[in-house]
């Protein structure tokens, strides 16, 4: 288990004390990925460096199944950075040395005989999906081979915790998905807690189990990752949730206006439905119960959490009063989640 109790991080700078990190409070349960998600200057690669030793909490403690990073100093860190595996997003391949040896290097810098280093690479190597690139250098590698060899080298020293740190974010969306995917798959075989560090929601959304939402410094926003998805609070939290269920949001908001404007008369509604709702025939049970009703779809789309499926879909309703109070009582019935945009 992976603890953040009361940290705060303030630097000392020409122009005077810069707080990175404020308050931050979280619990990282074994075996589960975890997001932390921000825009830059929010403080995730300060609390990277301080989940990892390289910076040490001005306030409050940071606790790694039982040992208080803070506490810890010469062999006794370096022993307890081993066991923390770091993905970067550039990669940080050593150019001079093929995929194997560079999955070696941690294990050479640990002492690993070289019998055993050469066999352990071997496996990741399989576990990775590179067999046939081992004696292939980087500069032979697509960016998505060359991150895998990034998380093969990671899990070199059987870490406790695996963090990546915007390890997707020099990738093309395929192969973001695909890095993703093989850290879903380490997650689930291997048992390993991953923190997930990221200013893209589409990672969080796709592997995570639970995310902590930042914003100057400060964490405000955390739960489940189905629940911030369904759910979203906080305005930078919407943000975040909005570029990944709708990116094309400024667009629907201009069809909103313009509808509004054709038919002033009409209901515009937002409906967001989870889990098995996903699957329900929510605008056929209108038309067939309501048939006096227009029904149009503005725009519609389903995601995929670890949780179950969550959906946005924005109706326009033209007709009598009774049939449009009747239609959203339907709704509500159904337990779907209904937000009335427009109704004049």
């Amino acid at each position: 288990m992976i603890e953040f109790k009361d940290v705060t991080k303030t630097f000392n700078t020409k122009e005077g004390d810069l707080t990175a990190v404020s308050d931050v409070n979280l619990t990282i349960e074994d075996g589960e990925i975890y997001g932390i998600v921000g825009y830059s200057g929010a403080g995730k690669s300060t609390l990277v460096r301080m989940l990892n030793g390289l910076e040490t909490p001005t306030t409050g403690e940071i606790d790694i199944n039982g040992d208080k990073m803070s506490t810890l100093s010469g062999s006794a860190l370096r022993q307890k950075r081993q066991k923390i595996g770091m993905i970067f997003q550039h990669f940080n391949l050593l150019w001079s040395r093929t995929v194997i040896q560079n999955i070696m290097f941690p294990l050479e810098v640990a002492g690993v005989p070289r019998k055993e280093r050469l066999e352990k690479a071997q496996n990741l190597v399989e576990l990775v999906g590179l067999k046939g690139r081992e004696h292939a250098y980087p500069s032979e590698l697509s960016g998505g081979q060359k991150q895998r060899v990034g998380v093969a080298r990671a899990l070199a020293n059987d870490p406790e915790i695996l963090i990546s740190d915007e390890a997707t974010s020099a990738l093309d969306p395929q192969t973001t998905d695909e890095v993703l995917d093989l850290l879903l798959e380490i997650n689930k075989r291997l048992n390993l807690s991953i923190v997930l560090i990221t200013h893209e929601m589409h990672a969080i959304r796709k592997i995570c189990d639970h995310v902590a939402v930042m914003e100057a410094g400060q964490v405000v926003e955390q739960g489940t990752v189905f629940e911030v998805f369904r759910n979203p609070k906080q305005e930078i939290t919407k943000r975040f949730v909005n570029e990944e269920v709708d990116p094309s949001l400024t667009d629907t908001n201009i069809i909103v206006d313009d509808l509004i404007k054709s038919y002033p008369n009409g209901m515009i509604i937002q409906l967001v439905f989870h889990g098995d709702q996903a699957k329900l025939p929510i605008v056929s049970e209108i038309i067939h119960q309501y048939p006096e009703l227009q029904v149009s779809i503005i725009e519609g789309s389903i995601h995929q959490t670890q949780e179950g499926a969550i959906g946005t879909l924005y109706l326009q309703l033209i007709g009598d009063a009774d049939s449009l109070t009747g239609a959203t009582e339907l709704l509500k019935k159904m337990r779907v989640e209904t937000e009335v945009i427009h109704h004049d």
